[in-house]
C-alpha cells in the first residue's frame, strides 16, 4: 500500500500539472510572439500523452514491482516532463518569457533519467560492476546540467537568452555555462554506453530476458523509423509551422510506445508475442514497398510506355495492386518468420520429431524431459509443468498424438500452463 499510495500520488501531480497547461492553453490561445513558446494544438495534445505514458506506465511498474527502480524513475521521467510543460501556465500568468524558459532545462533532465531506464533495464540493476563508472558518469551529467543550467547568469535553452531570475552573476556565474555543458556531454556519453549495454545483457542473457529486451529493441527502432519519416517530411513540405507541428508530433508520439514497451516487457504481459510483432511489421512493411512499387510502375508503363491515359490507368493499376496483396503477403511472411520468428515457424516440425520419438520411447523420465523441452522450444511459456498418471503401455501411440494435438493448437503468448503426459 505504502508503494501504491507513493506511486499514484506522482501520477496524479504529474497529469495534473500537464493537464492544466493543455486546458490552458486550449481556452485562452497566447499572443503570436508567444505561441512559439508554447507550441500548437497538436504538439500539446501529443505532449500530453507522452508525459502520460511515461507517469502512467511508471505508477503502474513502481506499484506492481516496487523493488524495480526503473517504475520510479520512469515517473520522475514524467514528472520531469510536466515541469517542463508548466512554462504554458508561466506564459498566461506573466506573459513573459524569462520565468517560462528557465524550466527548459528540465527536458533534458528527464532525458538524463532516460538513460538510467535503458542502462537498468530490465532487471532493475546493472549489467554487471564493470558498468559501475558508467552509471556514475550519468549521475554527474545528470547534477551537472541541472545545476549549471539552473543558475546560469542567462537562460541559454532559449534563443536569445533571457537573464536568468535566479542566476549568479557574472564572473563567477560564467563557470557555470561549463558546467551545464560538461553534464550535457555526460549525459550522451552515458546514454550511448547505456544502449551498448543492451548489447551485452541480451549475449548473456536467456530466453525471457531476450524477449524483454526485443520488446525496447523493437520501440527504438520504431524511433528510427519516424525520425527517417520526418526528414522526408521535412524535404517534402519545407520548414513551415505546420510541417514542423507534423514533424514534433510524429516523433514525440512515437517515442511514447518507449515507456509502453517498458511496462509490457517488465510486468511480462503477452511477453512472447514480440517475435511475432516484429515479424508481422517487417512483412506488411516489405509487402507495402513492393506494392507500392508495382502501382507505380503499372502506372509508368501505361502512361509513358503505351500512352494510356486517365482513370482507367490508375483504376487497373489498383486492382492489380490489390489481386497481388495476399500471395505477396504470404510469400512475404513465410520468408520473414524463417528469419525472425524460427521457433514458431519450426513448431509444426518439432511437436511431429516429439511424436515420433514417443512411439518407442521407454522411459518415463526421458519422456517427461523431452516433452517439456519441446512446449518450451515450440511455443516459449512462461512455466512448463508435466504431470504423470498410470496407464497402459498400450495407449503410447494414442498418447503421443494426443500431446501432438495440444502442442500445436496452443497460442505463443507466455501463458501455456500445463500439459498432461501419461506414462509409456
Amino acid at each position: 500500500m505504502v508503494a501504491f499510495w507513493r506511486a499514484w500520488s506522482i501520477w496524479v501531480v504529474t497529469v495534473a500539472t500537464a493537464a492544466a497547461a493543455l486546458l490552458s492553453n486550449t481556452l485562452y490561445p497566447l499572443p503570436a510572439n508567444l505561441a512559439s513558446q508554447a507550441g500548437s494544438g497538436l504538439n500539446g495534445v501529443v505532449g500530453g500523452v507522452f508525459i502520460a505514458a511515461f507517469a502512467t506506465v511508471g505508477a503502474l511498474l513502481a506499484w506492481k514491482r516496487p523493488g524495480n527502480p526503473i517504475g520510479w524513475l520512469l515517473s520522475a521521467t514524467g514528472l520531469a516532463y510536466a515541469a517542463g510543460a508548466l512554462n504554458v501556465l508561466l506564459l498566461h500568468f506573466h506573459r513573459t518569457l524569462t520565468l517560462a524558459s528557465w524550466l527548459g532545462w528540465t527536458f533534458l533532465l528527464g532525458i538524463g533519467l532516460c538513460v538510467f531506464v535503458v542502462l537498468l533495464f530490465p532487471t532493475g540493476h546493472l549489467p554487471s560492476r564493470r558498468w559501475r563508472p558508467v552509471a556514475w558518469v550519468a549521475g554527474a551529467g545528470l547534477a551537472g546540467w541541472a545545476v549549471g543550467a539552473s543558475f546560469a547568469p542567462t537562460i541559454f535553452t532559449d534563443s536569445p537568452s533571457p537573464p536568468n531570475p535566479v542566476g549568479v552573476p557574472r564572473p563567477a556565474g560564467d563557470l557555470l555555462y561549463a558546467v551545464a555543458a560538461g553534464g550535457g556531454l555526460l549525459i550522451a556519453i552515458a546514454g550511448l554506453a547505456a544502449i551498448a549495454s543492451l548489447a551485452f545483457r541480451y549475449r548473456h542473457a536467456g530466453t525471457a530476458e531476450r524477449a524483454q529486451l526485443k520488446w525496447l529493441v523493437y520501440a527504438g527502432a520504431l524511433i528510427v523509423v519516424a525520425l527517417v519519416v520526418e526528414v522526408l517530411l521535412m524535404r517534402i513540405m519545407g520548414t513551415g509551422t505546420a510541417a514542423n507541428n507534423i514533424q514534433n508530433a510524429l516523433s514525440t508520439g512515437v517515442i511514447a510506445l518507449v515507456p509502453l514497451a517498458i511496462g509490457i516487457a517488465i510486468l511480462r504481459y503477452r511477453l512472447y508475442d514480440i517475435d511475432r510483432i516484429i515479424s508481422r511489421t517487417l512483412a506488411y512493411a516489405i509487402v507495402t514497398g513492393l506494392l507500392i512499387g508495382i502501382y507505380a510502375g503499372l502506372v509508368l508503363l501505361a502512361t509513358q510506355v503505351l500512352g494510356i491515359h486517365g482513370a482507367v490507368t490508375v483504376a487497373a493499376a489498383t486492382l492489380a495492386a490489390a489481386a497481388l496483396f495476399n500471395p505477396v503477403r504470404r510469400r512475404v511472411q513465410r520468408r520473414v518468420d524463417r528469419r525472425f520468428n524460427r521457433a514458431r515457424y519450426d513448431a509444426d516440425q518439432t511437436v511431429a520429431a516429439f511424436a515420433a520419438r514417443l512411439k518407442d520411447a521407454v522411459d518415463l523420465d526421458t519422456v517427461r524431459a523431452d516433452l517439456a523441452t519441446v512446449v518450451q522450444t515450440a511455443l516459449e511459456p512462461a512455466h512448463v509443468r508435466v504431470w504423470t498418471g498410470g496407464r497402459q503401455p498400450a495407449e503410447a501411440p494414442d498418447a503421443a498424438r494426443t500431446a501432438a494435438r495440444i502442442a500445436s493448437s496452443s497460442p505463443s503468448n507466455g501463458s501455456f500452463p500445463s500439459m498432461r503426459s501419461p506414462s509409456t
